[in-house]
């Protein structure tokens, strides 16, 4: 291996070599071969189950690779290393898993704690912090533009403040390599700007880092270097410059003439809220909302993180309750009714549902929950049960996956299962929070696709994103929040009259 100079021993040199990696009797990576030097940027694209996240895994040592001659070398203060245990406490990681984690788990400490747990490298606060730990956080905070999140509980964030606040716990170990999965998934147009500028100022520092993409926008221009993974094997690695990217991160348009018929009319009422405030550990998080949602309608929500898009769903599907004053108005739901009824006609995508499924579960048993609205079966699926997952399996292009566990799946694959799920059980209303999150350029423009296609058949959507191209083409309203109130509420605007601070997309 190229021996660093003395100005690169402060960072981690990574070397992989005839690399595989397998999960039981399936083959992962296979013949990887990939050095990651100080000084370069790397962005790490591919479709979703190729391998991207599986990759950064082998690289941190947080899962290894097939046992025979040393596959990974590592270097660091002029030292080499034949696995990661003498570096692993150098390398920073941040994904959607670990992300997920906390709601698994309910770790709901306030951000300053989790923060202060990147400087001593736990999970979890084990002690106090001492009052030049609390500088060094509010420092950090300040830097991130997030000091204002550091009293607040991490369960009540938005998704989004979630990702920055544990990029600054990441950034709080003072890593000597940084591994970014999705890091700018479910970030606003502010919060976007925010990191993409920071990874920009890495441009001036040998720090290197990899960073896993799914859109166009979300490459920096400082990345120096590209590696395309398909099936498990490198089509590509080398200079940005020349990089194929346009070709996995460009999702093309769907065919509108195969949504076939006219959309029926819009006349049943779903659900109503009237002055609708919602609070979340003592938070609140929505304020005195108001609106009508009719069948065949598709809403778009769309606001800064933590405006209250997420919370908004939830309380539609009943996860949240509206505090005193307000009220909230179910189709078929009156004093006595079970909620559970209502949910049973809803289908829902969520990031917290993602995280909420225990790993050891099916895909095919995930997809049966659907019609019940529950988390696992109580009870063997019924023959009902069965037909609608089976349709639902080869509806989302999932058959294949049928048999295997959860925690076999890539993030952006087990987002195609909980769409199978919420189509499973005919829905009446969709409820969709950043629905395509962490899915690769084709499966966004398939999904998309479908979803239009339920709205052609009078299903109801309500939608949270921050990316204006993906809202649907039948949309017929939005709502803008900020602070959990409504700057606007009503009929779809114009791209020119509706705001873009919240998205990616002009």
């Amino acid at each position: 291996m190229r021996r660093s100079s003395p100005a690169d021993a402060r960072y981690v040199e990574v070397s992989l070599r005839h690399l595989g990696l397998r999960r039981g009797d399936r083959a992962i990576l296979g013949d990887v071969s990939w050095s990651i030097r100080p000084g370069q940027r790397w962005v790490l694209v591919g479709p979703n189950g190729a391998g991207k996240t599986q990759l950064l895994k082998v690289v941190s040592g947080a899962v290894w690779p097939v046992p025979g001659k040393p596959s990974r070398r590592y270097r660091w203060r002029h030292e080499a290393f034949l696995s990661p245990l003498g570096v692993m406490d150098e390398i920073g990681y941040i994904g959607p898993e670990r992300q997920d984690k906390y709601e698994r788990y309910g770790w709901n400490h306030t951000v300053t704690e989790i923060v202060g747990t990147g400087l001593y490298r736990t999970d979890i606060p084990l002690d106090p912090l001492t009052a030049r730990d609390r500088r060094q956080i509010a420092a950090l905070l300040h830097r991130m533009g997030i000091e204002h999140l550091g009293p607040r509980r991490f369960l009540s964030l938005s998704y989004g403040e979630r990702r920055l606040a544990l990029l600054s716990r990441v950034l709080a170990a003072r890593p000597k390599l940084l591994l970014l999965d999705e890091l700018l998934s479910g970030l606003d147009a502010q919060n976007r700007s925010r990191a993409l500028g920071w990874l920009e100022r890495t441009g001036r520092a040998r720090l290197p880092w990899v960073l896993t993409a799914h859109r166009l926008e979300d490459v920096p221009r400082s990345a120096t270097h590209a590696l395309v993974l398909n099936a498990g094997r490198i089509k590509y690695r080398g200079s940005a410059r020349g990089a194929p990217l346009k070709r996995w991160l460009v999702q093309g348009k769907a065919d509108r003439a195969q949504l076939g018929g006219a959309r029926r009319s819009v006349d049943r009422l779903l659900l109503r809220l009237t002055r609708a405030s919602v609070y979340v550990d003592e938070h609140r998080v929505l304020e005195a909302l108001s609106f009508t949602l009719r069948s065949g309608e598709c809403w778009v929500v769309h606001g800064a993180n933590g405006s209250g898009k997420s919370t908004l769903l939830r309380t539609l599907y009943g996860d949240h309750r509206v505090a005193a004053g307000g009220r909230i108005e179910r189709s078929g739901v009156a004093a006595g009714v079970p909620l559970e009824l209502f949910r049973r006609r809803v289908g829902l995508v969520a990031p917290h549902l993602q995280s909420g499924h225990p790993h050891q579960l099916t895909v095919s048993e995930v997809v049966q929950s659907g019609p019940h609205a529950s988390i696992g079966l109580g009870a063997a699926a019924r023959c009902p049960d069965r037909r609608a997952a089976s349709h639902a399996l080869e509806l989302f292009g999932l058959q294949r996956l049928a048999a295997r566990a959860l925690h076999e799946l890539s993030y952006g694959q087990l987002r195609r299962v909980l769409f199978a799920r919420a189509w499973a059980c005919r829905p009446a209303l969709l409820l969709l929070d950043e629905p395509y999150a962490g899915v690769d350029a084709r499966t966004r423009r398939d999904l998309m696709h479908l979803v239009e296609g339920m709205l052609a058949s009078n299903t109801a959507v309500v939608m949270a994103t921050h990316h204006r191209r993906e809202w649907p083409t039948f949309t017929t309203h939005e709502i803008e929040l900020s602070a959990g109130r409504a700057l606007y509420c009503g009929p779809v605007r114009s791209p020119l009259e509706s705001r873009t601070r919240d998205g990616a997309d002009p």
